[in-house]
């Protein structure tokens, strides 16, 4: 069998590009930028970090308003103050009690008067002129005995005579046995041997001064009440 002419082709291949139109294809793929997606204001405003402070201003934060309260006593504090009041010198009825006898009821008031007038007004209890109208003696000595701060004996040859005023000096001490300065002798018209034992522990007042002592026994008085404050 004769050979046909015509010889089978190879496989058919595809035209190729010109080098040159593949190199400005190329050239355009590269310069192309990729498009920006647009952001919308929800998402440009969500993204955004909030920056928060953390101090609020000074008016705010420091300021602050009293209240009525703050400024009006509490009733516990009021209770205080009333309590102070019934302390100290204002805690007894009397600052002194003069005791004395009947016959020396003169100089009594000469001592009263002196102490109530001087600048201290000190308040005095004298038994004839202060006692209670219809009371017992002997209770409202010892009344005035327990409200009075401090006693003064009026020491005279008249007062060692007199038993009451003898009642009257052992009742003021024991009232305070141990309290100095609460029961102050005045010793007037006797000598220092007169000088009643149950009293010998105290220091007196020498009434033979000028003005019989009423000076030192308002300074013995004050001093005393000094000491309550």
């Amino acid at each position: 069998m004769m050979a046909s002419s015509t010889s089978l082709s190879g496989p058919r291949t595809r035209p190729k590009k010109p080098l040159g139109k593949m190199a400005d294809w190329f050239r355009q793929a590269l310069q192309k930028k990729p498009s920006k997606i647009p952001s919308s204001p929800e998402s440009s405003s969500s993204d955004t970090p909030r920056v928060s402070s953390g101090t609020q201003p000074a008016s705010s934060s420091l300021s602050t308003t009293a209240s009525p309260s703050a400024t009006r006593p509490s009733a516990a504090s009021e209770e205080h103050e009333g309590a102070r009041s019934n302390t100290g010198r204002w805690s007894r009825d009397y600052d002194v009690c003069v005791c004395h006898s009947e016959e020396d009821l003169m100089a009594a008031q000469e001592l009263v008067s002196y102490l109530e007038d001087s600048a201290a007004s000190l308040r005095c209890f004298l038994q004839l002129r202060d006692a209670a109208p219809g009371g017992a003696i002997v209770s409202e000595l010892c009344q005035a005995l327990s409200s009075s701060h401090c006693r003064v004996l009026l020491i005279t040859p008249g007062f060692l005579r007199d038993p009451w005023c003898r009642y009257q000096m052992l009742q003021a001490l024991s009232e305070a046995p141990g309290a100095e300065g609460r029961t102050i002798p005045l010793l007037s018209g006797l000598s220092r041997a007169a000088y009643p034992p149950e009293l010998r522990f105290m220091y007196y007042v020498d009434g033979r001064g000028p003005d019989g002592g009423f000076r030192q026994v308002r300074d013995a008085v004050l001093h005393y009440l000094r000491t309550l404050s």
